[in-house]
């Protein structure tokens, strides 16, 4: 046992030397982006969660009640586990930006996990402040009536959200003629909530803010950027009311956002009074699940030799029939 401990002692003494002349040694930590998660091999069992029912439309699609999504920081909601941050810090260490991430892996996108949830939503909250807002930005719009016979709309509500859902601005607005008629039926807004209105030259800036130098996605987005008295590059706007794929869902007219979400994301909108907050949110997701098809448009229309070839005949683009008108 005397001889046990001697030779421990002197092993020590000769790591410890080894350590003191060396120096500390330290590893370069490297983060690289998670792989996908490996699928089960044929016969494996895998332990399923239980789905709880949905109910059905008349067409038999599957319908989930529209929330809002987590204004908190991105959640990676696909079918493989990339929630690590070092997926995040190999992105922006490559300049890669938060939109290409998530289109890439399907980050949010799966089952439209992101429309789940609205507790995290802030009603007039102004400009919410430490988002990355990215390229993309979503809006939507809640008007009054005003005039005789409240025929004619003015603003009452903004809300707009970024490319991953997250609440990026919302405020009520004094209307600047007398309202005839609130709709709050349809458009949530009472003349209590006025009370805590921002003046329409303070939101007008504010969105105007946001909203420059950067992709608008909307749906039937003239409206709102005339409620608002804006304008902006026809070559930065997405609009889901005139995506050609789109049409069939209008029966010849322009697809309700309603209709849209309902079909194509299988979750419903506007059930009651609308949420400008949910609305944007809503028109973002369609976006993102069809951002290819809205891509190939936006080249078809404004590549270089497409408007070479409208400025020599006169005449916009055309685009590329539909097979499904």
């Amino acid at each position: 046992m005397a001889e046990l401990s001697s030779n421990w002692k002197l092993l020590q003494a000769k790591l410890k030397a080894q350590g003191t002349s060396d120096g500390p040694s330290k590893r370069k930590a490297i983060n690289l982006p998670t792989l996908p998660a490996k699928r089960p091999k044929v016969g494996e069992k895998t332990t399923k969660q239980p789905v709880p029912r949905q109910k059905q439309d008349g067409s038999g699609h599957r319908v989930r009640k529209m929330g809002g999504v987590q204004s908190s920081a991105v959640r990676h909601e696909s079918k493989n586990d990339l929630s690590s941050p070092s997926l995040a810090l190999w992105a922006e260490d490559n300049d890669i930006s938060a939109e290409d991430l998530a289109e890439a892996y399907g980050l949010g996108l799966e089952s439209n996990t992101m429309a789940l949830a609205s507790q995290n939503d802030k009603v007039n909250h102004g400009f919410s402040t430490g988002i990355d807002i990215g390229k993309y930005v979503a809006i939507d719009c809640e008007m009054v009536g005003v005039g005789p016979g409240a025929h004619e709309s003015a603003l009452a509500r903004v809300s707009l959200v970024d490319f991953h859902g997250r609440q990026i601005y919302d405020s009520f607005v004094k209307p600047r003629e007398r309202v005839t008629d609130w709709r709050t039926a349809v458009s949530g807004v009472s003349q209590k909530e006025m009370r805590f209105a921002r003046d329409f030259e303070e939101v007008q800036k504010q969105v105007f803010d946001i909203t420059k130098d950067r992709v608008l996605v909307g749906h039937d987005i003239k409206h709102d950027l005339e409620a608002l008295m804006l304008s902006h590059s026809p070559r930065d706007i997405r609009d889901t009311a005139k995506h050609a794929s789109f049409r069939k869902f209008g029966n010849g007219r322009k697809p309700a956002l309603k209709i849209l979400a309902r079909q194509l994301l299988g979750v419903e909108v506007q059930d009651g009074s609308h949420s400008s907050i949910e609305d944007a949110r809503a028109t973002m997701l369609l976006f993102r699940k069809h951002k290819s098809e809205f891509d190939v448009d936006h080249a078809n229309r404004y590549t270089p030799k497409a408007i070479a070839t409208s400025r020599h005949t006169g005449k916009k683009p055309r685009k590329k029939k539909d097979k499904n008108p």
